[in-house]
């Protein structure tokens, strides 16, 4: 499975690198336990089986919108087969057609989290499957009720099965 993700700006990254970390601190479940090197805030555009390169030349296109406006407000919650801790961001328009036409150029991707109606924009912080418990209020960094504005900078796509990043911009 491969991915298209946007990056955010150095700011914002260390931003919620603090976050992850504080959120370890209080004791909760926190990326900042995520080691592995490809580890980084993000936010997931759509998910597609692979990346056709007959695709790409498109996709770099769609991508060369960036950079973009980035609005963190509020906390999210998710919950499933695991819980999931994020930080909403805020889709204005913008970002809101670049989901759009990234979803629409890789149409075999089949998961319905990304169909454009149903896309929850996010940065994550954490994950368990604890269950939903797992991040009390009164634990949660000060920063997540503070508004945050930056910029997603820069496009990559994860590969899954080899655990690897690609640049796409």
């Amino acid at each position: 499975m491969r991915t298209v993700e946007l990056l955010p700006d150095e700011a914002t990254e260390a931003r919620v690198r603090r976050v992850w970390g504080r959120l370890a601190e209080a004791g909760v479940p926190s990326l900042a336990g995520h080691r592995h090197a490809t580890n980084r805030p993000h936010l997931t555009l759509t998910t597609a089986p692979e990346l056709p390169w007959d695709v790409r030349p498109a996709l770099a296109r769609a991508l060369s919108a960036l950079p973009l406006p980035l609005r963190l407000a509020g906390t999210l919650r998710f919950e499933g087969r695991t819980s999931v801790l994020a930080w909403r961001v805020v889709t204005d328009a913008a970002l809101a057609a670049l989901q759009r036409r990234v979803w629409e150029l890789l149409p075999g991707a089949g998961n319905p989290l990304f169909e454009p109606e149903n896309w929850v924009p996010h940065l994550s912080l954490g994950r368990t499957r604890s269950g939903p418990g797992s991040w009390p209020a009164e634990r949660l960094p000060a920063e997540l009720s503070e508004p945050w504005e930056g910029r997603f900078t820069a496009a990559r796509s994860y590969d899954t099965g080899s655990r690897t990043v690609e640049r796409l911009i």
